[in-house]
């Protein structure tokens, strides 16, 4: 790397006042401070990479001194003599920095998650978080929450939806809408960018399974009584058909929760879907 010539000195930058018009005071080697019109002091970079004309942002005078400006300059000047980008450096550095401050999209999904699970079963916050994992982490995960918008968003739940899985879009978008919201409860974000998706996806479509009518019981209860599978199977669905609670209910379920005496069964609440 060639010798650098600098031009400026602190004088010169602390006397440097405001003009109609921002102006460039340069130093050297493509460094040079704008001056706007109310007398800020903004350090700036200018070079070529890739064929194109950059600039980038070193700093504000006077929290970046003209020494420390001058020692930013040199890094990213070595970062081009080793063929990268420093811009593109800066913003994976700012990156970084975001994951290890967990402000990142997954960073938040995971705290909000923590945060929320308590009112939920273990399989249902399983459920939620994976479905988080698979979809959204992989494209937005380590994005700065702040910095996703709602195209971004729309684009990866569109991936979904040309799967086919409108219900489970749904249920994401819900999910990443109550993580912004978190976020901005918190203090870390100001806008919500999936607010406002829901009508640019195709909502799921309903499906009603298959059902019996009352005169279909009779011999449906028939062939229940000559079911020649396995005998927890014929009781497991006379006990839904008694009880009407979801199938993952009645499959944990153990004999310490049933009084056959009171004739009842009571369900602890961290095994129901709303923790009741």
């Amino acid at each position: 790397m060639a010798r650098i010539r600098d031009k400026l000195n602190d004088p010169k930058i602390r006397n440097a006042r405001g003009k109609e018009k921002a102006y460039k005071l340069f130093d050297g080697a493509g460094m040079f401070l704008l001056v706007t019109p109310a007398s800020q002091k903004y350090w700036r970079l200018k070079y070529r990479f890739g064929g194109k004309e950059k600039t980038l942002a070193l700093g504000v005078y006077p929290d970046v001194r003209l020494a420390v400006a001058r020692q930013k300059r040199k890094a990213a000047r070595e970062l081009l003599d080793a063929g990268k980008d420093p811009g593109l450096a800066k913003k994976e550095q700012k990156r970084q920095e975001q994951i290890r401050a967990g402000n990142t999209f997954e960073g938040m999904a995971r705290e909000w998650h923590s945060q929320q699970k308590h009112r939920w079963t273990p399989t249902h916050a399983t459920q939620v978080l994976t479905s988080l994992e698979l979809n959204i982490f992989p494209a937005l995960g380590a994005r700065p929450i702040a910095e996703i918008n709602p195209a971004e968003l729309l684009d990866v739940l569109r991936i979904m939806e040309r799967r086919g899985a409108l219900a489970l879009v749904a249920r994401v978008l819900q999910r990443c809408n109550a993580v912004f919201r978190y976020a901005i409860a918190s203090c870390r974000l100001e806008s919500n960018p999936a607010r406002d998706l829901k009508g640019a996806l195709k909502p799921p479509q309903k499906k009603h399974y298959a059902s019996l009518s009352a005169e279909d019981l009779p011999e449906f209860l028939d062939k229940l009584d000559h079911f020649d599978g396995y005998k927890t199977t014929q009781l497991a669905i006379r006990v839904l058909m008694l009880t009407f609670v979801r199938t993952g209910e009645l499959r944990a379920a153990r004999w310490a929760e049933f009084d056959l005496e009171k004739r009842l069964w009571r369900i602890p609440a961290e095994r129901m879907k709303m923790g009741v």
